[in-house]
């Protein structure tokens, strides 16, 4: 029978990893598997206050669209200036 214990952790100076299974009885044989939990952009772009800020500014920004610049890219791609 194959059992799962789920603990969580944080990797320690020098890579080192600690877990606990008090439950499970000396010199019993187990195998560990590493689960790294990635962060998403949107995550690590909200993840201090001062993202958050700016990310809240972006976006009010983008509520007033008489503030954009428009390219016409064949333009830019002769070498014009935006217009």
């Amino acid at each position: 029978m194959l059992t799962g214990i789920r603990e969580r952790t944080v990797v320690q100076k020098n890579g080192r990893i600690e877990i606990s299974v008090p439950d499970v009885l000396e010199g019993t044989e187990v195998e560990v598997t590493v689960l790294l939990e990635e962060q998403d952009a949107t995550e690590y772009l909200l993840s201090t206050e001062a993202n958050r800020e700016h990310m809240e500014h972006a976006l009010e920004e983008l509520k007033h669209p008489e503030n954009f610049i428009y390219i016409n890219i064949e333009d830019y791609e002769k070498g014009g200036s935006p217009s």
